[in-house]
């Protein structure tokens, strides 16, 4: 079995901040693992459409601009 590599990910200096300060009050141990499992959640949402379906109904949109909008990408 291979063993998973990880790649660096670089986000803004201030979003990393809020996220250290999101995960204190969670059972986040690392703000790595935070970003994963909210990028995890974001791609099972995108890849629950299925083939065929590339396109976002206006609600999903909506949805993915909110999560964008809270993690500081908009």
């Amino acid at each position: 079995m291979q063993k998973e590599t990880r790649v660096t990910v670089k986000i803004p200096r201030p979003l990393y901040r809020r996220i250290v300060q999101v995960i204190e009050q969670t059972g986040f141990s690392s703000p790595t693992d935070f970003i994963v499992f909210v990028l995890r959640d974001l791609m099972g949402e995108v890849e629950a459409k299925g083939p065929g379906k590339e396109e976002f109904t206006p609600e999903e949109l909506d949805a993915v601009k909110q999560k964008l909008r809270n993690l500081g990408y908009l």
